[in-house]
């Protein structure tokens, strides 16, 4: 709406009073509203702003449409710190939308204030603290200021404390205090006053702190103590007391202190010296000193305080508090069985001793000698201690009771009475008195008188040749009367070896049993005998043991040969003796008419069979049947023949412990030959050449790199020397222009490329011979392949080899290829032999001269054409 003047009275000034509280009213003003505005004013006048901004004053009703302006105490007006005037806007607004602003500035008046204290005194009372002895000083600075910077001066009370104040109050003590005399604290009011006469006060509390400038002194004039050994710890020796100076009329606080002791120790607040440790008169060193010096000292502080010292003697006075000792407390001794009567044993007082200082204190008897068998032992007297016997004793004796050890027990006792405590729990009290008991173990030791008896004088004992080694074959016993028993050890002393075997037998030396070291054999030796000791340590006695070895079927026969390869040819006439074969069998224990021959394996459809077979120690191989390869019926042509040979009797019939088979065997390989012949079926031999080139790998790419880099480095020092010896010569030397060209033209010429390096190697194959046959018609052993059928002679001085039969038949079919490739090792030859052995290999095989041998090939043809000119001769060449 438009703008009417709504608020009466303003604008306008007015003052106010610094410090006033809140509420105080400072101006007041009315409203007057538009007939329009029926209801009245809308928005209440409002200061909406004031200058400086402040919110130390607020707008109140009066009550209708009056109004004022008053203090709200935040802030509190300062006339000194604060604007001296703040203008207000204040706005009204009625309900016709009429509005009204207008501006009332408000003037801050000074009001004289009282002096006010800084620092600490404003915010507390202040405590000086003043050490005594310390000369006039100043001791304080006071801190105040008056509101309207006006001077000010300091005054305290009461006058007759012993300080004063200047006036830039700094308060200064008057006197030297001495703690132990004045007063400990001061109280002082310190005002501040200014031209006005308005003032404030504040108190200073001032505290005299105690010095320690006096030292302690004791106040106890005992200087010597005694006191009993072996007083419990804890005991009160004495009571040291003292006083300081400077405590007068309150506690003193004083530290008490000794030098470091193992037996006494001093409260430090109570000064009372009381025992810690075990105070023992009789040991090193109050044995030889019974008297403790020491040095007590009272400090007034803790450390670095005022003290003084005062040495007090403490004498230790022996009591009997140690009983008598024996050191060893047991005593072991032996004594012979046999040993006479009044054989002295051990004196006990050599072993004993009372360690009490008084020889009051220190004097013992030994009494009570007890124990089971104590009557056979008595002590010579209670003072001396020697104990001595007084009977034999005989272990062997049965009304002896069997004790070996006797166990006697002897007191020893304190003659004085004793002052003993509970530092001896093990001792025994009898009547007040304690008792030391000595243990006294006498071993009666046997006396061996008796030697060691056998059961039996000798002893014999049976055993089977096929008993185990380690088996037990019998025992010997032996006894011995002394007692106790002594322990009996056996052994062999003579006797036990044969002539393969140093000891054949062994003995058990704590239990007699005797067991067989080594395999026995009835055919070598029948019946041993050897001697047996048995000992307790130093008295001995032998037996005689006899051994008797029992017969047994353990010996396998042996045949020779127990392998053999044979060739047959396909159409052998049955009942033939296959090429003479007689195998030959021996056995040790047994008869030669004992043996039986069979064959157990890889006799199929029954070809073979022996003759006889049995009842004899030879037999013959024999066809038993022809090959049918026609049919189908045989298809196997290599038969291998495992034999077992049998015997079922013994040699001597006499003793038979067991009925046993023993069993030899022997392996036979027959290989049947199809249509057998002379005609050698040549295989020519092959050469296989493996080429080999030398080049670079691509992963070595810096070997051409390097050789490149320095042939190019080489070649640039080359031409700078020329370059170098041609600018030099060239005036001198003209002739040399052609020679230097020369040679440049030379170092320019592009390197021919190296070529490759090639290597050939050639290898030579032959032909493998891994079969061998006889030639029916000249009787002459020739080899063969058995994959391709190339035979030759073999020579006169090679045999017919079992193992080599073997190994065609277990790798030939399979493996011959590669026999072939192993059989000949790559040769290391010229170009020039490579290529003579190449031609010579292609070439067909010549005819030989004169003086070599033939071939197998050869000697074929020979027989060939003599199979042309008779009627039944030659082989058959193979298809």
């Amino acid at each position: 709406g438009k703008r009417t003047q709504l608020l009466k009275g303003l604008p306008a000034t007015s003052t106010v009073e610094e410090n006033s509280a809140a509420g105080v009213s400072v101006y007041n003003f009315n409203v007057t509203v538009s007939p329009l505005a029926s209801e009245g004013v809308a928005v209440l006048p409002t200061i909406v702003n004031s200058n400086p901004l402040t919110e130390a004053f607020d707008i109140e009703s009066k009550g209708g449409l009056e109004f004022r302006v008053i203090t709200t105490g935040n802030p509190v007006l300062d006339y000194e710190t604060m604007p001296k005037s703040f203008d207000l806007q204040i706005f009204v607004e009625d309900t016709a939308g009429r509005t009204d602003l207008n501006i009332l500035t408000i003037q801050v008046t000074d009001k004289n204030e009282h002096p006010v204290f800084r620092g600490n005194m404003a915010i507390q009372t202040v405590t000086i603290y003043v050490l005594e002895g310390t000369p006039p000083e100043r001791i304080y600075q006071v801190d105040a200021a008056d509101p309207e910077n006006a001077n000010l001066r300091y005054s305290l009370l009461p006058a007759t404390v012993p300080f004063s104040i200047k006036e830039s109050g700094a308060i200064f003590s008057t006197k030297e205090f001495d703690y132990e005399k004045d007063p400990h604290c001061y109280f002082l009011n310190i005002t501040a006053t200014d031209t006005d006469g308005l003032n404030s006060t504040k108190t200073v509390n001032i505290n005299i702190i105690n010095i320690n400038d006096e030292s302690p002194y004791f106040t106890i004039k005992q200087r010597i103590y005694r006191i009993p050994e072996e007083q419990s710890p804890g005991t009160i020796v004495a009571n040291i007391t003292a006083k300081d100076p400077d405590d007068e009329g309150s506690p003193s606080r004083l530290f008490y202190s000794i030098q470091s002791s193992r037996y006494f120790s001093i409260n430090p607040d109570t000064g009372v010296l009381q025992v810690t440790g075990r105070i023992d008169r009789d040991a090193l060193p109050l044995r030889l000193h019974p008297n403790i010096s020491l040095i007590v000292r009272v400090e007034d502080g803790p450390s670095s305080g005022r003290a003084s010292e005062m040495e007090i003697t403490i004498i230790i006075d022996d009591v009997n508090d140690n009983p008598p000792e024996c050191n060893p407390s047991a005593f072991r001794e032996e004594a012979n069985e046999n040993m006479t009567p009044g054989t002295f044993l051990v004196d006990l007082r050599n072993y004993c001793k009372d360690i009490d200082v008084d020889p009051s204190n220190n004097k013992f008897s030994f009494t009570g000698l007890s124990g089971f068998g104590s009557n056979n032992f008595a002590l010579e007297s209670t003072v001396s201690g020697r104990l001595v016997m007084t009977g034999t004793i005989d272990l062997e004796n049965p009304a002896n009771p069997g004790v070996e050890v006797y166990t006697l027990t002897v007191r020893v006792q304190d003659i004085a009475y004793p002052n003993y405590t509970s530092k001896y729990p093990f001792y025994i009290s009898f009547d007040s008195f304690l008792c030391y008991i000595i243990y006294i173990y006498i071993r009666i030791k046997p006396v061996n008188e008796f030697f060691p008896v056998f059961r039996n004088l000798s002893y014999v004992f049976s055993v089977s040749e096929i008993t185990k080694v380690g088996s037990s074959i019998g025992r010997v016993h032996a006894t011995d009367k002394d007692w106790p028993p002594n322990v009996i050890t056996y052994s062999i002393v003579s006797g036990a070896g044969t002539r393969d075997y140093t000891n054949i037998f062994w003995i058990s030396p704590t239990k007699g049993d005797v067991r067989i070291l080594a395999r026995l054999d009835y055919e070598t030796t029948q019946k041993h005998i050897f001697t047996v000791q048995a000992s307790d340590q130093e008295k001995s006695t032998t037996a005689s043991v006899t051994v008797n070895v029992l017969e047994v079927n353990d010996e396998e026969p042996v045949c020779s040969p127990n392998f053999f390869s044979l060739q047959i040819p396909v159409n052998l006439a049955v009942g033939t003796n296959i090429n003479g074969f007689r195998i030959e069998c021996q056995d040790r224990d047994s008869d030669p008419r004992s043996f039986r021959y069979f064959i157990d394996e890889g006799n199929e459809n029954n070809h073979f069979t022996f003759s006889p077979s049995a009842g004899s120690n030879t037999s013959r191989l024999i066809l038993a049947s022809r090959f049918d390869y026609e049919s189908g019926l045989d298809t196997n042509w290599i038969y291998s023949l495992r034999v077992h040979i049998t015997d079922d009797n013994l040699v001597s019939a006499r003793v038979k412990t067991t009925h046993l088979i023993k069993t030899g065997t022997v392996t036979l390989i027959i290989r049947v030959i199809p249509n057998p012949t002379t005609a050698t079926t040549t295989t020519p031999g092959f050469t296989v050449v493996t080429k080999k080139e030398n080049l670079y790998s691509w992963s070595a790419w810096y070997v051409p790199f390097v050789i490149t880099l320095g042939g190019l480095l080489l070649l640039g020092l080359l031409g700078y020397l020329g370059l170098l010896l041609l600018a030099r010569l060239r005036t001198r030397c003209p002739a040399l222009k052609f020679l230097l060209l020369t040679m440049c033209i030379f170092l320019s010429v592009e390197k021919k490329k190296p070529k490759k390096e090639v290597v050939v190697t050639m290898t030579k194959l032959n032909t493998i011979f891994d079969g061998e046959a006889r030639d029916p018609v000249t009787g002459r052993i020739y080899e063969f392949n058995t994959r391709s059928g190339a035979r030759r002679w073999k020579k006169s001085s090679e045999l017919l080899q079992p193992v080599l039969a073997m190994q065609v038949m277990s790798s030939a079919p399979e493996n011959s290829g590669q026999g072939m490739d192993r059989a000949e090792a790559p040769s290391k030859k010229e170009p020039s032999e490579k290529k003579k052995e190449l031609t010579a290999a292609t070439q067909p095989a010549a005819k030989p001269s004169a003086g070599q041998p033939e071939t197998p090939g050869q000697a074929g043809l020979r027989l060939q054409k003599k199979k042309e000119e008779s009627e039944n001769g030659g082989l058959s060449s193979p298809a």
